[in-house]
């Protein structure tokens, strides 16, 4: 391209028209051409004074080449603004190479522990746009095959981490608004992004979801009453006035939520998780009393009916004024259950719906702040109902928002404590969980020095560790290890598929454990090869090799932790990432071997 710039360009030359003689805009059409790439485009504006012109850093060229390359960033920018494009792009790629370093620098960093949230500090003082340093993760995710994994897990774990920081930013500052300007609907969607920091969960598009309902039930309302003043456009703004005007709006919603969308309560699966995150509540149409009662204030609110929320003990409620506003007497009002359906209640009414009876008090509105409180205390409990040994991520993420509302609360500090101290990460921010509780209330002196101690005494330990443990084959004391890792197997007695990723030459484990387990029923008892494999339902066992088989049709094993010890998947087998075969550096050719002896026939 360089030299047909630089040939004949003036019609005196004999050589036809040049490059340089064509049109600014069919110079840029040509130059935008997504077959050239930015080193083209360097190139071409080194050739003469004309091309330097048609590339120049805050032209439609440079634009392009950044539009091309990395499509999802042009929304950070104003068409108003004017943006060197070049520097654009040499920051952006920057960025790429540093969170290619970061990511490729973590499995090192962090594979014999949980990453810390301290293991982050290095990105937090990246000098580039965070924007930036989140689309190159999501490269790294979106990464097509089996290849990789490693980076993809690793990289999940920092853009969970990235995201969930900006919520919680989104969120105290959602807390410090006035009352009045505290959505409720915006705060049950902060909860659900916190917690599901890589779902495409955002305000404006769960908003409209809840405006086509509302729109559904303007239909349904127009047929029965054309000129309610909840058809007016912006009838959110105004209160509709008259208690049967109300009642009309409420049966409205009851008829497209109940009878034409099929919202209903989720008594059969009622601790699931997702019955809680709103974006959930509107895909699966069900959820508990508290997320659908969001949802109906929500649609009522936009309707100019002024529902409030009740802090009900055992069933969230909603409450609609029938006598003066503000009324403090309890029979003024009637409650609704959006879990039942809307259906309306009486004071006596909703005792019989949990079975006795409670003071006036349950019975007050309750403020943003508080129902938020709620949400996150379920979130808790079901966190404490679910969590496994081997992430605890939904108690960990409640705790963090729970603590974000209350920071003092020493009961949530404490149990976060322990989480951290039993998970064995981060023990410098245990002791200053810690040492925060003690300041908050001495009394809790006891457990408090009983965690410290320990803490540091990990610490310690932490200092000596001497690096990783290396298990060599050609050892006589595993001679009697028949699989390696890598290996898709299947359990003989219970059926499951798991990878191996580590293995010893006999039981590990403690007495409880092998008394627990049964180990001695077994024709080898413990003094076996037992191995460390992931299993395809998401947990970790710790497997007798005479319950071990391999597997005639091995497919890969959708495990969160994969990537933590594998690189690839070859469709046969995984192979071990840099960190596992340091460990065991003599399996990667057995496994290779084992493979091709096995499968190279199609069968066992």
């Amino acid at each position: 391209m360089a030299a047909e710039a630089a040939g004949p360009a003036g019609p005196g030359s004999g050589g036809g028209t040049g490059l340089t003689d064509l049109p600014g805009e069919l110079l840029e059409l040509i130059l935008c051409c997504d077959v050239l790439g930015a080193a083209d485009i360097g190139r071409v504006s080194c050739t003469c004074r004309r091309l330097r012109e048609a590339c120049q850093p805050r032209g439609k060229v440079w634009r392009e080449r950044f539009r091309l390359r990395w499509p999802s960033l042009l929304k950070y920018y104003s068409h108003s603004d004017s943006v060197s494009w070049l520097e654009e792009y040499k920051a952006r790629h920057n960025a790429g190479l540093e969170a290619q370093r970061i990511v490729a620098s973590f499995s090192k960093r962090f594979f014999s522990e949980h990453v810390p949230c301290d293991g982050f500090s290095d990105i937090e003082t990246l000098g580039c746009p965070s924007h930036f340093f989140e689309d190159e993760l999501m490269c790294i995710l979106n990464m097509e095959g089996r290849k990789g994994l490693t980076w993809k897990y690793y990289a999940k774990k920092i853009l969970y981490f990235l995201r969930q920081q900006n919520i919680l930013k989104n969120l105290k500052e959602y807390l410090q608004r006035p009352t009045e300007r505290q959505s409720f609907l915006e705060g049950a969607v902060l909860i659900d992004q916190y917690c599901n920091p890589l779902s495409d969960i955002c305000l404006k598009s769960v908003q409209a979801q809840v405006d086509d309902i509302t729109d559904k039930v303007r239909k349904v309302l127009r047929t029965k009453n054309p000129r309610h003043p909840s058809l007016a456009s912006k009838a959110g703004e105004v209160l509709v006035p008259e208690v049967e005007l109300q009642r009309q709006v409420l049966d409205a919603m009851n008829c497209v939520l109940y009878e034409q969308l099929k919202y209903k309560g989720n008594e059969l699966d009622y601790y699931n998780s997702l019955n809680s995150y709103i974006h959930q509540v509107l895909i699966r149409r069900t959820g508990i009393p508290i997320s659908l009662s969001v949802l109906y204030l929500t649609i009522a609110r936009q309707l100019g009916v002024k529902l409030e929320p009740v802090n009900f003990p055992s069933h969230f409620l909603l409450r609609w004024c029938q006598g003066k506003e503000g009324s403090t007497d309890i029979f003024d009002y009637t409650y609704i259950d959006a879990f039942g359906k809307g259906k309306q209640l009486t004071v006596k009414e909703c005792e019989y719906l949990i079975g006795h009876h409670v003071t006036e008090e349950f019975y007050g509105v309750v403020t943003s702040k508080e129902v938020l409180q709620r949400m996150v205390g379920n979130l808790l409990n079901l966190g404490k109902r679910e969590s496994t040994d081997q992430s605890y991520q939904l108690l960990r993420d409640s705790l963090d928002l729970y603590l974000a509302m209350y920071p003092d609360n020493v009961q949530h500090l404490m149990l976060q404590a322990r989480l951290y101290f039993h998970l064995g990460i981060w023990p410098e921010k245990v002791l200053d969980i810690l040492q925060h509780i003690q300041a908050l209330d001495p009394s809790q002196h006891g457990a408090v020095g009983y965690l410290v101690q320990h803490t540091l005494e990990h610490i310690e330990r932490r200092k000596e560790e001497l690096g990783p443990e290396v298990k060599h084959r050609s050892d006589e004391k595993h001679k009697e290890v028949c699989f390696s890792i890598g290996l898709i197997m299947k359990h003989k007695r219970y059926g499951y598929n798991c990878v191996i990723y580590g293995w010893d030459p006999a039981c590990m484990m403690g007495h409880e454990w092998i008394r627990n387990m049964n180990v001695h029923s077994l024709p080898h008892g413990p003094h076996q090869p037992f191995y460390n494999v992931l299993v395809e339902d998401g947990s970790c066992r710790y497997a007798a090799q005479e319950n071990l088989e391999y597997n005639s049709e091995p497919r890969e094993i959708p495990h969160p932790d994969i990537g933590r010890y594998f690189s690839e998947f070859t469709g046969l087998h995984y192979l071990a990432n840099t960190e596992l075969e340091i460990r065991y550096p003599e399996d990667l050719e057995l496994t290779r071997a084992t493979v091709q002896k096995i499968y190279s026939s199609g069968k066992e």
